[in-house]
């Protein structure tokens, strides 16, 4: 289960930000073709954030969906799984967006 060691990541990477303030909320951005199981990693962040300043914190995640470019006829594309297939039939593709695993905003309290 990796979505536990990218909750503690997260944890320790807001923590090292913000010290012993209390965080409020937490964004992050999970691409659908990241791998990363949104439900787990909510999961996981609860069980993780337990006797930090994280604890109690709201969760958000955005899942983009994922995108790709087709190098054989040009077009771009939604992918929704890790399936990278052009209509055209080609598999000549490359992703443009949906791998995003990042924090986009930490809310702490004053």
């Amino acid at each position: 289960m990796h979505e536990l060691a990218i909750a503690q990541s997260v944890i320790e990477t807001i923590t090292a930000r913000t010290g012993e303030r209390l965080v409020r909320a937490v964004r992050l951005e999970v691409g659908r073709l990241s791998g990363v199981s949104a439900d787990s990693l909510r999961f996981c962040f609860e069980l993780a954030t337990a006797d930090t300043p994280v604890d109690g914190a709201a969760l958000v995640i955005d899942e983009p969906p994922g995108r790709a470019f087709c190098a054989t006829c040009g077009e771009e594309f939604v992918v929704d799984e890790p399936i990278l297939l052009c209509a055209c039939g080609s598999s000549d593709v490359r992703v443009v967006t949906g791998e995003e695993l990042r924090i986009l905003s930490v809310e702490v309290s004053r």
